[in-house]
């Protein structure tokens, strides 16, 4: 993914699925609720997410330590623009 692409709810569901393996795993882009808000970026995708996801990888773990391992996963779409990210922890 190139430094000036736009995140994708593809691409993030590809990289969460490559990164965590989860068992359960949705992907919404909210980016068309948030137009002129902050952070919108005028086209109404790419920065504003909302993640569910589950598995044995956040299993035993703090929330904020299972929050860590989405935006771990997701970092390189935060530094191209990923502007808010929801996340559901699915048991």
């Amino acid at each position: 993914m190139s430094e000036t692409a736009i995140p994708t709810q593809a691409a993030l569901e590809a990289t969460l699925r490559e990164a965590l393996a989860p068992e359960t795993l949705v992907v919404l882009d909210e980016s068309e609720a948030h137009a002129g808000h902050a952070g919108a970026n005028g086209l109404g995708y790419g920065t504003h997410f909302r993640v569910r996801i589950g598995g044995a990888a956040f299993a035993g773990k703090s929330r904020v330590a299972q929050h860590r391992l989405v935006y771990d996963a997701l970092q390189k779409f935060t530094d191209a623009g990923l502007h808010a990210l929801a996340i559901e922890i699915q048991r």
